[in-house]
This record gives structure tokens, C-alpha cells and sequence, in this order.
């Protein structure tokens, strides 16, 4: 039984190691866009009118994670960066010092598309309802199981 309570809180430490990550990657990206945009352009051969959507993904979906709104949607977007970003620019590199940090992050996200914002979220407290449902709903189909 608390087991099960517990349980609701999980997606809390995972979006919030996950939001701060990718601010803390965003932000620098957006400071010298200028420098991002060449680094793009030259050194991964991506478009260099992809910084600032990528820079600002990492940002604001970075602070949806913090406060749990939109949390499915923004982990849809921040994995499918991710995958990305590896493919690109990380698998050359190697797995250390390469696309570990990548693949945690994708590992992350993809928890967080599974099990939504968990108890702890904008969308759980205050609009009371997932934008994506069915995370809270399997929570409390278990605790129904659980107690029937």
C-alpha cells in the first residue's frame, strides 16, 4: 500500500534532474546564439537556423519539466532531441564523453512520457487533470487494484 503512494512521487526527482539539465545546456545556447549557430553549421553540418528552436526546446521545456505542465509533450520533443543530437553530433565521440549524457536524458524523458508528471506537478495540483491523461489514471487504477 504505501509502496503504491509512493509511487506517484517518482516522476518528481526525474523531471527535476531532467528540467535543470536541459536549462543548463539551453541557456549557454542562447547567450551566443551566434556561436551556436556557427557551431551547427560547421562542426555538425545541421542548419544554423536551428540554434534558437533548439536552444529554446532546451529552455522552456527544461522549466515545463521543473514545474510538471505540459510534461508529456515537452518529453516527446526534449527525446526526440536527443536522438538527434546523438545521431548528429555525439556518436562520433564515443559513449564517455560522448552520448552518456545524451542517452540518461533520453532515459529520462522517455520515464517521464510513461508515467507523466507524477503527484507532484502544475498538472496534477492545480489543474487537476493531465494534459495527457493516462499517466494519473493508471496511478489510480492501481490504487483501485490495490485495494479491491
Amino acid at each position: 500500500m504505501i509502496f503504491e503512494r509512493l509511487t506517484q512521487y517518482g516522476p518528481f526527482p526525474l523531471r527535476i534532474l531532467a528540467g535543470v539539465a536541459f536549462i543548463a545546456h539551453g541557456l549557454p545556447k542562447l547567450s551566443n546564439i551566434s556561436g551556436t549557430e556557427h557551431f551547427f553549421a560547421n562542426m555538425v553540418g545541421l542548419p544554423a537556423s536551428l540554434a534558437l528552436p533548439v536552444g529554446l526546446l532546451e529552455v522552456v521545456g527544461g522549466i515545463v519539466l521543473l514545474l510538471g505542465l505540459l510534461t508529456r509533450i515537452a518529453s516527446i520533443l526534449l527525446m526526440a532531441e536527443m536522438i538527434g543530437s546523438t545521431i548528429v553530433a555525439k556518436l562520433p565521440k564515443g559513449f564517455v564523453g560522448g552520448y552518456e549524457l545524451d542517452l540518461l536524458l533520453m532515459a529520462l524523458t522517455i520515464s517521464l512520457i510513461l508515467t507523466g508528471p507524477g503527484r507532484l506537478s502544475i498538472e496534477w495540483n492545480i489543474l487537476r487533470r493531465e494534459i495527457f491523461p493516462r499517466g494519473k489514471q493508471m496511478i489510480l487504477q492501481q490504487k483501485q487494484d490495490c485495494q479491491g
